[in-house]
């Protein structure tokens, strides 16, 4: 097998992962996996969040510069399982 090179900035990058999950008090696979399962469900409300702000054409508390009559009407719980 061919090992292959790290970069300066590939090892400053794992540096910083490894300062994160230290920072976090994660030391195993278990915690390793709800910090991703967190990250996921970020990124995805904020993608949906901003999709959202592009559909209705205003921002989430700039209601009064809606040019729309569609508005945004609450959230309610969801739950997505994924493996």
């Amino acid at each position: 097998m061919v090992k292959r090179k790290i970069t300066p900035e590939r090892r400053e990058q794992r540096k910083k992962l490894l300062e994160l999950l230290q920072r976090a008090g994660i030391n195993d696979v278990a915690g390793v996996q709800e910090l991703f399962k967190e990250m996921v469900s970020t990124v995805l409300e904020n993608g949906l969040e901003g999709e959202l702000d592009d559909e209705l054409g205003y921002s989430k508390y700039d209601y009064r510069n809606k040019e729309t009559d569609n508005s945004r009407n609450g959230y309610s719980e969801k739950t997505l399982k994924t493996s």
